[in-house]
């Protein structure tokens, strides 16, 4: 059973179903075990303690998806506006496959116009560079009329997301979910899949950005559990709309695989009365913690599993936007139910836990990574990145370093790769990392007053430290069972440290994920072994892509006017 993605008022449009699709099959598992709600740290010949780094069970299956993304209308809390769609639906379709599993996504553009390209968020792209989905890094634009081929490895398991990573069009609804089936480190009985936390406007995107960078982040008027929540309208006070809900069976437990992706809402998720295990952050398992609460910024990730624990009732489920980062006008009606009685209709009446509304992430001690990995304390290269807010011509713009970051739609970085031309403008923030398998640390700071997600592609990094303040040589760094995962917190006013590791040739964008922060330059690219991520490209189809969008950028004089990722 998963959680159902509730959206209406969707527009009549031609629709491709994406269910898995095998096209091969040879399981070459010894099973010395199988996976079950009594064990769920099996799989197959592999388990929890496997690394995943360096191994990955060889399935010789293919899931294979076809998304169209289109445009079109909804209505998730009964107000209808404009939205982007990926086969006709917000959330688009699930992708769903096994730990080892190759996944094919044949992406279609529908749109009437727009660019698009498709990120999977947090998938390590383990020398796939070329198939990061990112616009003006690892590919050109996708044009209208035209399509690409996007084919990785499932080379780690757990709970993600993919999105356009084309100006802000994920916002306006080009996501849906990624599920790579796996071994767990807590037992649980039913896997509820995705449960998205959104922040919703009856704007477009695109309007918000602009409203961003003319005047400061834009308040949000709503947010929605999974695609839905109720609406009143402030002249009117009529309310529109409908909640999530989701029925329990007493005793039962289940997985619950949070993913924010909002444009700009910090959330933290309860439900009243129950106590959640937290066993994953990101793609990264972990020793299992209980909380009665959970911080989660925008773009990450948390599997939790929810035991039944009462027989009978309603309860809030609650994703309460925190105040000290993010702007909502309904910050006390983000709410879903958790019915013990699925024939019931009342409102729960049940009363949240007490929480401090805070930005911050989990505490570096609860997130224990299961499958141990020391970071080295002596590093090969460090780089400090001072973040900081500039008025430019047009509005506002972000800064790492003193760059604000943009790249060239039309001119990706690998194909100025496969070029051989190695001049770097200011502008496209160019961290070369020329050496294999070093370790790198970089520092990030900020004077602002602003908690910031950072998100690195093509790896999952070390958390070693932060906190308020300035950081310093003398700043305790956590080296040993320190967090791995690919999002982190910058905290207000303060610095985030974290660690990688060089072993993945490609582009890599680092950015926050904040929407407009990142259309506002807040990013930079690692430009790791340059030397070897020509012979991993396909140069053909690098240039196929471009040449097409050049026509349609030509053709509709399209002007790029952001950053470019």
């Amino acid at each position: 059973m998963h959680f159902p993605s509730l959206l209406a008022g969707l527009i009549a449009c031609p629709t491709v179903f994406a269910a898995p699709k095998p096209v091969s099959h040879s399981n070459n598992l010894s099973k010395r075990c199988s996976n079950s709600a009594s064990d769920r740290s099996c799989w197959g010949d592999y388990d929890t303690s496997t690394n995943y780094y360096t191994t990955v069970p060889d399935t010789g299956v293919t899931r294979e998806y076809w998304f169209d993304v289109q445009n079109g209308t909804a209505s998730p809390d009964g107000i209808e506006r404009i939205v982007l769609t990926v086969n006709g639906t917000v959330p688009g379709p699930t992708i769903i496959a096994d730990w080892g599993d190759t996944v094919v996504v044949h992406v279609s553009n529908s749109m009437s116009n727009n660019g698009t390209g498709i990120h999977f968020h947090g998938v390590r792209q383990n020398y796939t560079n070329q198939m990061d989905g990112v616009p003006s890094i690892t590919q050109c634009p996708i044009a209208p009329g035209d399509s690409f081929t996007y084919t990785w490895r499932a080379t780690q398991y757990g709970s993600s997301w993919y999105h356009s990573h084309f100006s802000v069009q994920a916002w306006d609804g080009v996501f849906g979910g990624i599920i790579i089936n796996g071994p767990a480190t807590a037992d649980y009985d039913e896997d509820l899949g995705n449960l998205f936390l959104n922040d919703w406007s009856h704007e477009t995107a695109d309007v918000l950005t602009l409203q961003a960078a003319a005047s400061g982040p834009p308040t949000m008027p709503n947010c929605l559990i999974n695609g839905t929540n109720v609406y009143t309208d402030t002249t009117t006070e009529v309310e529109t709309g409908s909640r999530f809900e989701q029925t329990f069976v007493a005793g039962t437990k289940y997985r619950i695989r949070l993913v924010n992706g909002a444009a700009d809402t910090h959330f933290r998720f309860t439900i009243d009365n129950h106590t959640m295990e937290v066993i994953a952050t990101d793609f990264v398992p972990i020793v299992p913690y209980n909380a009665t609460d959970i911080s989660i910024g925008m773009g990450q990730r948390y599997d939790i599993i929810v035991t039944a624990s009462e027989t009978s009732g309603d309860y809030w489920m609650r994703a309460i936007p925190q105040e000290s980062c993010s702007d909502n006008d309904n910050v006390d009606n983000i709410l879903g139910i958790v019915r013990y009685d699925s024939t019931s209709t009342a409102d729960p009446t049940t009363t949240a836990y007490t929480t401090t509304d805070s930005c911050d992430d989990e505490a570096i001690a609860s997130l224990v990574p299961y499958l141990s990995y020391d970071v080295s304390s002596t590093y090969d290269v460090e780089d400090d990145e001072d973040v900081t807010i500039a008025i430019a011509t047009g509005g506002v713009k972000w800064e790492m370093g003193g760059t604000s970051f943009v790249s060239e739609w039309d001119y990706p970085t690998v194909l100025q790769v496969a070029e051989s031309n190695d001049t770097w403008s200011t502008d496209q923030h160019v961290v070369q990392l020329t050496t294999a398998d070093q370790w790198v640390y970089f520092v990030i700071e900020t004077t602002f007053a602003q908690a910031h997600p950072i998100h690195l592609h093509g790896h999952d990094f070390w958390v070693l430290a932060s906190g308020t303040g300035t950081y310093s040589t003398s700043t305790t760094l956590t080296t040993t069972d320190s967090p791995r995962r690919d999002v982190a917190m910058l905290p207000a006013s303060g610095f985030l440290v974290i660690a990688m590791y060089t072993d993945n040739p490609g582009a890599w964008l680092m950015h926050c994920h904040i929407a407009w922060h990142t259309a506002e330059g807040f990013a930079l690219q690692l430009l790791e072994r340059e030397s070897e991520v020509t012979a991993l490209m396909d140069v053909t189809s690098i240039n196929s892509t471009c040449a097409n969008w050049d026509t349609y950028q030509t053709d509709d004089d399209v002007v790029q006017d952001d950053s470019g990722v």
